[in-house]
């Protein structure tokens, strides 16, 4: 019986994006510890990259997809974002150990238990408990694939003020259910793990919890299509910014 339980609960870990081939599609080409126009320093204990205003007391919390905090293309959007007037901070909550595309020894399994969103939820609170200590009045989450169910799960919370989630992973109907702040939601047309009917359900979830809520499908597109697209393909690229800019007017409207 214990064999069961543990095999039902590592194939539940396993559902949605670590399942699915989406989640492993256009990955970055390199990671880059030193890219970007931000540092790394520590923060809540996680190495994190800062960007965008130092001083301010509005900050986005951004949690990376599986390939982790030096992809080069997820912290163009970190400083995107933190140029509009907002304190961004990406923390590593691998520990060190994204995905590596490149590394033929790679165990999907292995790293699945290593790094759930449970875990991701804990390391965000001593996160958000040192930019209180910062200063910071209000706290805004964005949520990329693996790091979407981490974010709903803190939309649950008291911890933060509001959350945008791009093309999140895993994120299930009862997570939906207990979100308590307003929130954001991107999801692809072609998304397999989010496709836009169960993205209708959770607007109608929303809807009748009285939340402020917007919710938007993105046509032609694929999971990850917000930080892993050909930067040489105009159509991916629009729809990427299109998603970016979508993402700063929502952290606008709710934190300033």
């Amino acid at each position: 019986m214990k064999t069961v339980i543990q095999l039902l609960l590592l194939s539940t870990l396993l559902a949605g994006c670590m399942s699915h081939s989406d989640c492993f599609k256009n990955p970055p080409s390199f990671f880059c510890p030193t890219c970007g126009e931000g540092t790394v320093k520590e923060l809540g204990g996680l190495k994190t990259y800062f960007t965008g205003r130092p001083y301010s007391k509005l900050a986005v919390i951004m949690i990376s997809d599986i390939y982790g905090y030096e992809a080069p293309i997820f912290r163009k959007v970190a400083d995107k974002v933190g140029s509009a007037g907002f304190l961004v901070v990406a923390p590593d909550f691998f520990h060190g150990n994204p995905v590596d595309p490149n590394d033929p020894t790679f165990d999907r399994v292995a790293w699945g238990k290593n790094h759930t969103a449970d875990k991701g939820y804990d390391d965000a609170k001593p996160v958000i408990a040192a930019l209180k200590r910062k200063g910071v009045s209000a706290i805004g989450v964005t949520g990329i694939c693996w790091g979407g169910k981490v974010a709903a799960k803190l939309a649950g919370s008291d911890y933060i003020q509001t959350a945008v989630l791009l093309h999140p992973s895993r994120v299930t109907i009862d997570e939906i259910k207990e979100v308590k702040v307003p929130i954001a939601v991107l999801g692809a047309e072609l998304d397999k793990g989010l496709p836009p009917e169960l993205l209708k359900q959770w607007g109608d979830i929303l809807s009748a919890n009285k939340l402020d809520y917007f919710i938007k499908i993105f046509p032609g597109v694929r999971h990850g299509w917000t930080v892993r697209y050909n930067e040489t393909d105009t159509f991916a690229v629009k729809s990427a910014d299109e998603a970016h800019q979508d993402t700063i007017n929502w952290f606008t409207k709710q934190l300033k």
